[in-house]
């Protein structure tokens, strides 16, 4: 099919308006800053005085959630939907913005009487409900510091950030359903939080309907203590200061102790605000489906604070997307007109498994913008999506963006329809960097790569707003982890390259490239190419060490649903793929087919879980794991291989 090309008039705006902001950071986003409200203007736009920890907006007073409720309600926005919610079962909840702010008020009205007040922790570890929504904007009003801790997390990565965060309150709920079964979460929230220690109240939602436990003069049901309220019930937000914490959001922790990296009032709202509506646009009417748990930091901007900034409607779906069906994302699309959607690579090369006929049983005639994050999507998987999903409509783009937890979100991205009035894409790029992002991309020996030439991507100081001031209680390890690779350079951790006309393009964390014979590969340009075989939905590429090369590749591939394949076959002419692509220096130690792979809830692929099989290492900690069954059936994968190559040896 024909590829379009990015317009290079879209892309030529794009730079100068990047080329601008780094100029003149303090005019420029001073001009973005004035279009939210403050109760007080900043003294310093950007106090760079201690670097890298870079400060904006200093001195400047407001508050997140009157942006969000009073502006947009000003605006006469109340009766609009900010959030429609779709649960599992088909149950739909649709919240207004009036309807917003009377339960935010009352959530915060509840957190208060807790003893919640400014600058205080409050852990909110819930499923995706809209209830989980009013608790975040209900610590934020009264000048708290949520932390939010993915439902899928075990006990003791949750006591791991209920003790570093120093929380007091903790809110959950008594279980949430996932592919129609309950799984209860306040088992191991009690497990959590005594072991963490500190817990005075822990706030207890009616979700799942499951058994629990309640400690007497500790937890508390939450619609017991919203029952105490009247149904009207007015909380002022807490006017701060833009420099104080909005959020704590750790990462994984999978691999080492979790960092709690802290995003600031301030500087946080406008970047959530302003960088949205630069890709998004917003216009009126539009409906915005982001099937992200607000465990993550796409959760956070793009599910909740984005949208909600700039008066739009967001949807929400709690479960699986091939739960109850294949088809459920695509009848959320007609159900609610939805305008764009922002979707995971392992969950669409979960739902290409299924065949193209299913979204093919739905209009989707609304749909203009598809936009994925997480991973790298990689070329079938976006073929895919254009060909059955936007069946090549001209006005429907699928596109790919990049960013970090540390970020904010994604700070490379296409051209946008507020930035530049239109897409501009270019296949296998994550985009053109966004304002105040002045990416560079250097050789080991941090002098900087030509074009095309792959190397370490990395942001010159000072970056923008869109960045975590650091990791909460250790500025040494912010100092440490992001800083001390490249001096005076944000140092990502990701491997890559940008072409000559400035598209980025990322080929996996610089941890997992991998060198064979003095060549590097990345996992994702290696993956993108097992991928373009027909009957491959999914991939996952992994270095593993070899006494004679050093380092060898293992692949993982998962077949598709829909057709009848010969594993044997299929993993040989994998094999043949990669050595007509990278020649002799991809040496492959084996090709391993699975039904399923290890995989996060949020559908990221373990890869350290498939090395660590490969090479008989403790797999580490498993609480982000969807399915044990993904482990099972690498192991048997990675057994049934080396039995046959013992039977071909003895042969």
């Amino acid at each position: 099919m024909d590829v379009p090309q990015p317009d290079p008039r879209l892309v030529e705006k794009q730079r100068e308006i990047v080329e601008e902001s780094i100029r003149d950071p303090e005019g420029f986003w001073s001009r973005v800053a004035g279009e939210l409200w403050w109760r007080r203007r900043w003294d310093r736009v950007l106090d760079d005085s201690n670097p890298p920890f870079y400060r904006w907006f200093v001195g400047g007073v407001t508050n997140i959630t009157y942006n969000i409720l009073e502006r947009n309600i000003e605006r006469g926005l109340g009766n609009k939907a900010a959030l429609i919610w779709r649960g599992g079962g088909g149950e739909e909840r649709i919240i207004r913005y009036y309807d917003l702010k009377r339960e935010v008020e009352r959530y915060a009205a509840m957190l208060r009487e807790a003893g919640v007040g400014r600058g205080d922790r409050v852990v909110i570890y819930m499923p995706m409900v809209p209830e989980a929504m009013y608790t975040m904007l209900a610590a934020a009003r009264l000048g708290a510091v949520h932390v939010v801790v993915f439902s899928g997390f075990g006990s003791k990565a949750l006591a791991q950030r209920i003790r570093d965060a120093g929380a007091r309150v903790v809110v959950t709920a008594d279980g949430m359903t996932r592919r129609g079964k309950v799984i209860p979460l306040k088992p191991i929230v009690d497990e959590a939080v005594a072991e963490a220690g500190g817990v005075e109240r822990v706030l207890v939602h009616r979700v799942a309907g499951n058994s629990v436990e309640m400690r007497e003069g500790r937890d508390v049901w939450v619609e017991d203590e919203l029952s105490k309220l009247p149904r009207r019930v007015r909380v002022e937000p807490e006017m701060v200061r833009a420099e104080e914490p909005l959020f704590i959001l750790y990462t994984s922790g999978t691999t080492g102790k979790p960092k709690g990296m802290v995003h600031l009032h301030g500087q946080y709202m406008v970047w959530a605000y302003a960088h949205t509506r630069w890709l998004f646009g917003f216009y009126d009417n539009d409906v915005f489906f982001v099937p992200v748990d607000i465990g993550w930091i796409n959760g956070h901007t793009y599910a909740t604070y984005g949208p909600l900034l700039n008066g739009s409607t967001v949807v929400w779906y709690s479960d699986a997307p091939d739960h109850p069906d294949p088809g459920v994302w695509w009848d959320i699309v007609d159900s609610y007109n939805v305008d764009m959607m922002w979707v995971a690579p392992t969950a669409v090369r979960l739902l290409i498994r299924y065949g193209e006929e299913v979204p093919r049983r739905y209009s989707l005639e609304s749909l203009r913008l598809i936009v994925s994050a997480g991973e790298i999507l990689g070329v079938e998987p976006w073929r895919w999506l254009v060909e059955n999903v936007c069946r090549r409509r001209p006005g429907c783009h699928v596109v790919e963006t990049w960013g970090q937890t540390e970020n904010s979100g994604f700070i490379t991205a296409p051209g946008g329809y507020g930035l530049v009035g239109g897409i501009a894409y270019r296949l296998g790029s994550v985009g053109l960097p966004y304002p105040g992002i002045d990416l560079h991309v250097l050789r080991d020996d941090g002098s900087e790569a030509a074009p095309g030439e792959k190397g370490h991507i990395v942001i010159k100081a000072p970056v923008p707003p869109a960045f975590a001031y650091g990791v909460w209680g250790d500025p040494e390890r912010y100092v440490k982890t992001y800083w001390s690779r490249f001096p005076g350079y944000y140092y990502t951790g990701d491997y890559g390259y940008v072409d000559r006309d400035g598209y980025v393009y990322i080929l996996g964390r610089a941890d997992d490239v991998v060198k064979v014979a003095g060549h590097r590969l990345g996992p994702a340009e290696i993956e993108n190419t097992v991928l373009e075989h027909p009957l491959v939905a999914e991939a996952a590429v992994v270095g593993v060490p070899d006494e004679l090369r050093g380092t060898v590749l293992a692949v993982f591939v998962v077949p598709r649903m829909d057709v009848e394949v010969d594993r044997a076959r299929l993993a040989e002419e994998v094999r043949q793929l990669i050595r007509r692509k990278y020649g002799a220096v991809a040496v492959v130690k084996g090709v391993y087919v699975v039904d399923k792979l290890p995989k996060t809830r949020t559908g990221k692929i373990l890869r350290r879980v498939l090395r660590a099989v490969l090479t008989g290492q403790e797999l580490g900690d498993l609480s982000t794991l969807e399915d044990e069954a993904g482990v099972e059936e690498v192991r048997r994968a990675v057994e049934e291989f080396r039995r046959a190559m013992e039977r071909a040896e003895v042969g």
